[in-house]
């Protein structure tokens, strides 16, 4: 048996207090921390390019549950040299100019960040094989527009079909309309829409979104000659593509700008739009609709109230600019998933 007669007080283990000294909960300025961009996210992991170097990162605690995403400016502090096995940590960031958001369908009100400052949407379509679907282009542009991003819309396979139905519906919204073919004579390096597509990337950060199967890894691949982007095939059967980008992904494109490569996208829900918001967009009939409509006005029609026709009717091109405007109204209005 224990023989307590043998212990005292002096052996009793007693956890030290706190004391009366309250936690403080002002955190460290780090005014040391190197600014960084984010070019790609995998599990938790950050891959962060700073002026000198790439990094690998985590997100410090103090950033709490501030999300981050491809193409987010922020601040770096530890190991900031880019050697390997060693990880820097995510501090701050900065806010965002512009992003391309999306939820999960037309009901869902919790809001996807996809991409961070981009000055500019690229949206892919082919031409043939598989078919166009005008209505996810909307879906797309309503988004980046919304975004406060310019546009482009890029056609590929333009061997296979013509593209004067979809300039027509584009180009009145101030769509750039590219198309390109990787299949003509001389390969990808001899075809003219390439060389367009080119001289539209230089200089800005562009983000490229459309389904799988339109050829979108296709030409970062001849963007970008070592980005080694995986390439699929359509499905003779489905007519869709299979999806070979699995992430985001940030790559530096030789002719000066950034291109934010995405997965193929089914669906583009747009719950987080607001249609006064999106019609901001277009400045000349933005101002129109604060001159001319009633409060509230949605723009959707004449028999709804709105009074763009009669501003419309005084030019074929304001006539084509407030259809276009109102295909997108009514495709963000629909509540549709393609």
């Amino acid at each position: 048996m224990t023989d307590w007669s043998r212990y005292d007080e002096s052996d009793a283990k007693v956890r030290p207090g706190r004391g009366s000294r309250p936690r403080s909960k002002t955190r460290p300025a780090h005014l040391e921390a190197v600014d960084a961009t984010v070019t790609a996210v995998d599990r938790g992991r950050y891959t962060v390019r700073t002026a000198d170097a790439v990094v690998m990162a985590v997100k410090a605690r103090e950033l709490g549950r501030r999300g981050l995403v491809v193409g987010d400016a922020v601040g770096v502090v530890g190991d900031v040299t880019g050697t390997p096995d060693t990880l820097a940590r995510i501090v701050r960031r900065d806010e965002r100019v512009t992003a391309l958001r999306r939820t999960a369908d037309d009901t869902d009100t919790a809001e996807r960040v996809v991409v961070a400052n981009a000055s500019q949407i690229a949206i892919f379509a082919a031409l043939a094989d598989p078919e166009p679907n005008p209505r996810v282009i909307d879906r797309c542009l309503v988004a980046g527009f919304d975004g406060g991003m310019r546009a482009l819309l890029v056609l590929t396979k333009a061997d296979l079909a013509s593209a004067d139905a979809l300039r027509e519906m584009y180009e009145p919204l101030g769509v750039t309309v590219i198309e390109t073919s990787v299949l003509r004579d001389g390969g990808p390096e001899a075809d003219p829409g390439l060389a367009l597509l080119r001289e539209s990337l230089h200089g800005e950060r562009t983000v490229f979104v459309g389904p799988s199967g339109v050829g979108k890894s296709t030409l970062v691949n001849a963007l970008v000659p070592d980005a080694d982007r995986a390439v699929g095939r359509v499905n003779d059967v489905t007519g869709r593509g299979r999806h070979t980008s699995t992430s985001s992904l940030m790559l530096e494109f030789g002719g000066g700008g950034w291109i934010v490569d995405t997965p193929g996208v089914r669906s583009f829900g747009l719950a987080h739009v607001d249609p006064a918001h999106f019609i901001a967009a277009f400045p000349d009939v933005a101002a129109a609709a604060d001159a001319l409509c009633p409060r509230g006005c949605t723009h959707e029609s004449a028999e709804l109230g709105c009074e763009l026709d009669g501003w419309a009717s005084e030019s074929a091109d304001r006539q084509a600019r407030v259809d276009s405007i109102r295909r997108l109204l009514a495709s963000r209005a629909a509540g549709e998933q393609y």
